[in-house]
């Protein structure tokens, strides 16, 4: 089932976590009447924009196995990439799709996908003052992030239900003490921007005004995407550097040419 979802800033304002707008402003060490300060502009603009902007949301919770390194969701393939090099004593290499009960088990599981952004007028409507636009520009990304928190607390607690019980403040929130991950792409567990091309297909970005550009970025630049999975030991790691043969593999299983996936992972590409 696939739900779009519209929140005022105020319903997503509280799940902002000012710990990450903070180190944006480059204010580790400052003093504390500075952050005092910047912090209290932040939130008469946040007064200021509500009146004028929403965020937006869209998941979808599927069917879903782990079938060697893809995830499958309704029938869906989506390649994922695997650690090559183990990373500390346990000697494992991680995959995405290592949280998901493999297809040959025959039994399905769940899984989930995600998009959350903000009104787009939201990053160009300040313009014509520097200081003001970096300001909206940092809520922005603040305000989109805060609306997957929260758009994962209720799938989480109703519409896929599998921690009905959660009770976790904020602060709790912010140190993801809940159970399973949201992995978003681009970051370590997903580098691979393009699989957001995936994610479009799958779940309608433009319903919620998300269009990618040619490397898969998502426009507004206050955008976020990804996965959500519940296994109780599901963790993030850092996919690290992988090899031509994995890359030939995984271009393989996206039926794309080697080439096109090249450009989107040269950052894990090991350098010969």
């Amino acid at each position: 089932m696939i739900r779009k979802v519209t929140y005022t800033i105020a319903e997503v304002e509280p799940y902002i976590n000012w710990l990450y707008f903070f180190h944006a402003w480059s204010m580790a060490g400052k003093p504390a009447g500075e952050k005092d300060r910047l912090r209290q502009e932040a939130e008469a603009m946040l007064r200021e924009m509500e009146s004028r902007y929403q965020t937006h949301a869209v998941v979808g919770v599927f069917e879903a196995n782990g079938d060697g390194d893809d995830v499958i969701l309704n029938d869906r393939r989506i390649p994922m990439l695997r650690q090559q090099h183990p990373v500390g004593d346990e000697g494992v290499t991680l995959c995405l799709s290592d949280f998901l009960r493999p297809l040959s088990a025959g039994v399905k599981d769940t899984a989930g996908a995600f998009a959350a952004t903000v009104d787009a007028a939201m990053e160009t409507d300040y313009r014509g003052d520097i200081y003001q636009q970096l300001l909206a520009q940092t809520l922005a990304d603040r305000l989109a992030e805060a609306t997957a928190e929260r758009l994962h607390e209720t799938v989480r607690k109703q519409w896929w239900g599998y921690a009905p019980d959660e009770n976790l403040t904020m602060e709790e929130l912010h140190r993801e003490a809940f159970q399973g991950i949201r992995p978003a792409v681009g970051y370590p567990s997903l580098p691979d921007t393009s699989v957001n091309f995936l994610l479009a297909d799958l779940l309608g970005f433009a319903d919620i005004g998300i269009r990618l550009t040619e490397s898969g970025m998502m426009m507004p630049h206050a955008s976020v995407s990804g996965f959500m999975f519940a296994h109780p030991l599901a963790r993030y790691f850092d996919l690290g550097p992988i090899g031509e043969d994995q890359l030939c593999d995984y271009a393989r299983r996206r039926g794309v040419p080697a080439d096109r996936l090249r450009k989107f992972v040269q950052s894990n590409l090991i350098r010969k």
